[in-house]
């Protein structure tokens, strides 16, 4: 049986994520405590006590899911062959895989959250989910769409056959969203996000985030990790980070993540991090595997 383990991304968050872990494992309390004294805020105080609307602030939602889901990996006891993260947990499975320190992961990840916020700000977008359509249906519609509105909607997630999330210009993803349902899609609905994340809109943080790697050391890891931008797996280091960062651009990957997995002949799934998202997007894509989860 060859194993994968998969750390989730944004959207996972929930004040008092973490907290009873903390109150009962030294080791994750000692993560969790390193990071505050590293950050230059309380960021346990966010995750355990909130407000929500402070929470889902991707500036503090990002390394708070990062956070929680490094910190659980490391009080398990987990022998896997490969890792995967769905967009920012792709960082997660980089420091559990040995590429990345953890201050470094830390730094990094802080500063994502932040600039994609900022970008979010300063190039308002929007996302929105296309359920019951196949990709190459919602891939056409999305360049329908851009070229009638002259401004860019792209697909972001392809997370499962079926569902897809789609991001870009605001006007160019409602027109998107119109052109799915002319079409008969089961649902396309708007997401509520602060910005249209992996899609062209997010080049400021890009350029942020690359100027950061360049000087971030990343070491060999232990496993072989895929990469959302390639849904291939590596461990070569200069092909490591530059995946990590096309991902800010460029969709996640995730359906043809999944089926390369299984091409790989892995067949047990453990997602670990707040929330059981991952779990279900690999039910939905896979048959007969073993998936399992901690919290």
């Amino acid at each position: 049986m060859r194993t994968a383990i998969l750390f989730p991304g944004q959207g996972s968050q929930k004040v008092g994520m973490g907290l009873e872990h903390y109150e009962s494992n030294p080791k994750f309390r000692s993560i969790i405590d390193e990071a505050d004294e590293l950050l230059d805020y309380s960021l346990s105080e966010i995750m355990f006590e909130g407000p929500s609307d402070e929470l889902t602030q991707t500036k503090y939602t990002q390394p708070a899911i990062f956070l929680h889901s490094y910190a659980l990996y490391t009080t398990l006891d987990l022998d896997p062959d490969v890792m995967a993260g769905h967009s920012l947990g792709e960082f997660t499975a980089l420091t559990a895989a040995g590429a990345l320190e953890f201050e470094s992961a830390l730094e990094l990840v802080a500063l994502r959250g932040q600039k994609m916020q900022e970008a979010g700000d300063e190039n308002p977008g929007t996302m929105a989910a296309i359920i019951g359509m196949d990709d190459e249906t919602v891939d056409s519609i999305c360049e329908e769409a851009s070229d009638e509105i002259g401004k860019p909607v792209v697909p972001a997630n392809y997370n499962c056959p079926g569902q897809l999330v789609i991001s870009g210009d605001v006007d160019a993803v409602h027109k998107a969203v119109d052109i799915a349902k002319e079409q008969g899609c089961r649902l396309a609905k708007i997401l509520p996000v602060s910005g249209a994340f992996h899609s062209p809109l997010m080049k400021s943080a890009y350029d942020a985030l690359e100027e950061k790697l360049e000087n971030t050391t990343f070491f060999r890891p232990r496993y072989k990790v895929f990469s959302n931008f390639t849904a291939e797996s590596t461990r070569d280091i200069g092909e490591l980070k530059d995946n990590v960062l096309q991902q800010l651009v460029n969709p996640v990957r995730w359906t043809q993540t999944l089926l390369n997995m299984e091409k790989d002949e892995v067949n047990s799934f453990v997602e670990v991090g707040p929330g059981n998202v991952l779990q279900g997007l690999v039910k939905r894509t896979l048959k007969e595997v073993n998936i399992e989860g901690y919290q």
